[in-house]
């Protein structure tokens, strides 16, 4: 009978306590994206393969993009150095190599002190059209592979 009530003292304890760690506003960056994914649709060989996505700090601490990484040498992205504000609004600009004709399939990995997702996936999609007769595609890992 003691063993039982201790057992169940324990238990409330813990649904106590875990209900009051969850209660509370977690504190920090926060990293919000208007759009994860950006689909290119239809592209011309060739043609401008820039795109941005925008994101906002929603914490109430400076934001710090560490890097961000794209999942191959064609997919290269550029970030803000500086610290984001608390409610400052930041551009994570995504530049594909559009001299790769085929699907495109492609992420970017951006890591950050971010309390909610310190390491945060946004992916391109669409589809580059054919190379113009007599032009060489790049083609070193093949057309839309990998992340």
């Amino acid at each position: 009978m003691k063993g039982l009530f201790l057992s169940l003292v324990m238990l409330a304890g813990t649904f106590f306590v875990t209900s009051t760690v969850k209660a509370q506003p977690e504190s920090g960056a926060k990293i919000e994206f208007e759009k994860e994914v950006h689909d290119y649709g239809n592209v011309k060989y060739g043609a401008n393969g820039t795109c941005t996505f925008d994101f906002k700090n929603t914490g109430n601490a400076p934001l710090i993009i560490s890097k961000a990484t794209g999942s191959c040498g064609c997919t290269v992205p550029s970030w803000p150095k500086e610290p984001i504000a608390p409610g400052a609004k930041g551009t994570i600009t995504v530049k594909y190599d559009t001299k790769r004709p085929g699907p495109i399939s492609k992420s970017v990995t951006i890591t950050s002190n971010a309390a909610n997702e310190p390491s945060k996936v946004i992916r391109i999609k669409g589809t580059v059209g054919p190379a113009p007769e007599g032009t060489t595609p790049t083609n070193n890992a093949g057309p839309g592979t990998g992340n």
